[in-house]
């Protein structure tokens, strides 16, 4: 654990610059607004270790898949997020001197982003030749304007005289650290000095994915004006220089306004037009008043998702951090996006969308988002169901095989394991249905394209499976399941579950469905036999004597000992010990039976749940970002409050304490919701299976009390647990529901404790 910030319930600040852990400090202080994003890079430059990241929503590269071996059915590239032209350069001399914290001497460091709205503030005091200046820097990425960026930086003369130059610069010459083939993915187009603008395009490729053109622009401002510096273009690149002199006491505050535009929204020859009118809208207010009509549109959306907890700073500023991050990176404006690992923070995991989404996201954005948000999640899904059949045939298989990576439905991950075995994946996007309509009670979507996405999945499932004649059973071979530690296994036990209930679900949809999404479907009689046949002779893995589902067919056979027995210096595994060895091993990454369980929570006992918690967590490594939240949920429906505590904080405080030492290359993002599952599905317990909400609320022992909003089925309900509960209708229509199995009506102004 690697703790660099201070605890504060809504600052994430730190008066020390860690430059042996710069990158880690550049991952916590990135900055997005759903349509754009970048780490916490300093706006004047720094030379030593760092990774320069600049990220636009949709904006991919399909990079060259690069193997020894090559494979049928194989993808041709691996599509990544590419690193962005960047805005946000203000290089910075002082009496010639170049200011840069990685050599320059400085004092007085202080960094911190205000959870409040995203804003991102830095100061510290150059100390050149005979003269110290005070610099302060601000930026935010406008929720109210997508396009635009705001920079702005002040510099304050506390001795001496001093001659500062500010270099605004838009840098299209960048690279990638993470590719296979090549580190640049930029052509320059052109350089517009007049303008202060250059448009660059993504290089040809040979996979009939689209190139993208991304213009920038950008205009400097002092006291709300427009200032005309020096500007000078070479290629892919705009510097605009502006020299000040000022004497001991005088300061000088520059801002900088960007406007970024895609191809995306925007048809290139279209680009320097349109920016030019957003500039305009931009220019004709202050600095000011942007952020406070940014922190507004903030403002309202916290009034319905904040969470506050009493007794536990680190746990407080851990749940904050974690939605602003996760707000930063979607909330649903464009219904072409999604949400990836790692957001707008970094570059692995390419940027693209996973099963992550439907299994983690989808749960808690129903709950703290409009129903729209979640509804565009889903319909990301639909609109990608050609690329989802594509995927299946590609296996030689009927029906739609959802991708594990991709940016257009089409799978674009370079692993065998994953791209071939890991097709529990399809479960996860049909359950996101499942769990959308249970929770709103909005059939329209389930009823038609969520219908078409269901049989699509289930038919692929019905082509997948095999009959053993051996065991008169059904079975599914060669897969890798959530827990990546084993790979190309028999019966995988949460596979063979996810894939009956699948086509369990699908049927009894099917029986729902509009009439016309019905007939063009056209499932024969034949196949809904054959579909039932599955679900009535599946084959799963159990033990009786241990009394548990076994997460595959020879598990058991492995040597069985608990992750306690691991030397703390071999600890991640995943960065210490050969792959080979990692299979063999009886570890487990994340939840794999128990994510089952999990989902699938009405269908088990408490005693087999307990079994199985008890049989898997100790074998646990929770190197996946995504297992510690699962495992917190059953923890605290087993009682067992304590380790439901314990898991909280390794999800809550994921990326603020580097529990998995990986957090340079980028935040997790698709975890982040597991803080916000461990809260209110865990501690709380809340449920909403069988058409009604349920509570069974818990208060970890060194908490005083936790308080959340949730929306419900056009209703606002306030949940507050401490000695006593109480759970308060603040808007909509009245509610019966329950709290620990006693049923309770509620209406607006009255409180249940």
């Amino acid at each position: 654990m690697k703790r660099l910030f201070e605890v504060d319930p809504w600052l994430v600040a730190t008066h020390h610059l860690d430059k042996a852990d710069r990158r880690l400090q550049e991952s916590i202080t990135a900055v997005g607004n759903g349509y754009m994003g970048l780490r916490g890079n300093f706006e004047e430059g720094y030379s030593g270790d760092s990774l320069q990241g600049t990220y636009l929503g949709g904006v991919w590269f399909p990079d060259k898949t690069r193997v020894g071996w090559w494979k049928i059915g194989y993808p041709e590239y691996f599509g990544k997020v590419i690193n962005a032209p960047s805005f946000l350069g203000i290089g910075i001399t002082v009496n010639g001197e170049q200011v840069d914290l990685a050599t320059s001497r400085y004092r007085d460091f202080y960094l911190a982003l205000d959870l409040h709205q995203g804003l991102l503030t830095r100061r510290f005091v150059y100390l050149g030749d005979g003269v110290e200046v005070r610099f302060e820097f601000a930026r935010f990425l406008s929720q109210t304007i997508k396009e635009a960026a705001f920079v702005s930086v002040k510099a304050t003369v506390l001795r001496g005289h001093a001659a500062v130059t500010f270099d605004a610069s838009l840098d299209g010459q960048v690279t990638n650290e993470d590719s296979n083939y090549d580190e640049r993915f930029w052509v320059p187009l052109h350089e517009d000095a007049a303008a202060k603008s250059i448009q660059l395009q993504t290089k040809p490729n040979p996979y009939g994915v689209p190139q993208f053109t991304v213009l920038l622009k950008q205009q400097l401002r002092v006291n709300d004006q427009p200032v005309n510096g020096q500007v000078a273009t070479t290629s892919g690149q705009l510097h605009e220089q502006v020299t000040v002199q000022l004497a001991e006491g005088q300061s000088y505050q520059l801002e900088k306004d960007a406007i970024v535009v895609t191809s995306r929204d925007v048809a290139p020859a279209a680009q320097a037009t349109t920016a030019a009118q957003l500039m305009k809208r931009v220019t004709a207010q202050s600095f000011a008043a942007h952020l406070a009509a940014h922190t507004d549109r903030w403002e309202q959306r916290w009034a319905k998702s904040d969470v506050v907890i009493e007794g536990d700073p680190a746990a407080q500023q851990g749940i904050r951090f974690n939605i602003a991050q996760l707000f930063m990176t979607y909330y649903g404006e464009d219904k072409r996006l999604n949400i990836g690992p790692k957001g707008f923070t970094g570059e692995k995991y390419g940027g693209a969308t996973y099963w992550d989404t439907e299994a983690f996201i989808v749960p808690m954005y129903l709950a703290v988002t409009p129903p729209e948000v979640t509804r565009a999640l889903l319909q990301y899904r639909h609109d990608q169901l050609p690329g989802a059949f594509h995927n299946a045939r590609q296996q030689g298989l009927a029906g739609a095989l959802y991708p594990m990576v991709t940016f257009n439905g089409i799978e674009c991950h370079n692993e065998w394991e994953i791209t071939f075995e890991e097709i529990h994946r399809n479960a996860a996007i049909a359950f996101a249905i499942y769990q959308y309509t249970a929770y709103t009670g909005d059939e329209s979507y389930v009823k038609h394209d969520g219908l078409e996405v269901l049989v699509g999945t289930a038919r692929f499932w019905a082509d997948r499976v095999h009959f053993s004649q051996r065991t008169q059973q059904y079975m599914i071979h060669g897969v890798t399941g959530p827990n990546e530690y084993e790979n190309n296994v028999n019966n995988n036990w949460y596979t063979n579950t996810m894939a009956v209930w699948e086509l369990q679900y699908t049927l009894e949809r099917l029986a729902k469905g509009d009439a016309d999404v019905v007939t063009a479907l056209a499932v024969t009689d034949q196949e809904k036999q054959h579909w039932q046949a599955i679900i009535d002779h599946m084959y799963y893995p159990t033990d009786d004597q241990l009394g548990i589902f076994v997460q595959q067919d020879n598990f058991l056979d492995k040597d069985l000992r608990p992750a306690s027995t691991i030397p703390v210096d071999q600890r991640p595994i995943n960065q210490h010990w050969s792959w080979d060895r990692i299979l063999r091993s009886p570890f487990i990454k994340q939840a794999d039976v128990l994510q089952g369980l999990y989902f699938l929570n009405d269908r088990f006992t408490k005693a087999e749940k307990e079994r199985n918690f008890d049989f898997y967590e100790p074998l646990t490594v929770h190197e996946s970002s995504l297992s510690p939240s699962i495992h917190a949920v059953l923890a605290a429906e087993l009682g067992k409050i304590d380790k439901a505590t314990e898991l909280y904080a390794r999800t809550a405080r994921l990326d603020l304490d580097d529990y998995n030492h990986d957090t340079q290359d980028g935040l997790h993002i698709t975890s982040m919701s597991g803080s916000w599952l461990a809260i209110v599905q865990g501690f709380a317990g809340m449920r909403y299976d069988h058409d009604q909400l349920r509570f069974h609320p818990q208060l970890p022992k060194n908490w005083r009390r936790y308080q959340f909003k949730l929306n419900y089925r056009g209703r606002l309900l306030a949940v507050d647990v401490g000695q006593t509960v109480t759970v308060s209708l603040l808007a909509g229509p009245a509610l019966d529901m329950a709290i620990d199995g006693k049923p309770v009506h509620l209406e607006v102004e009255d409180g249940h404790a």
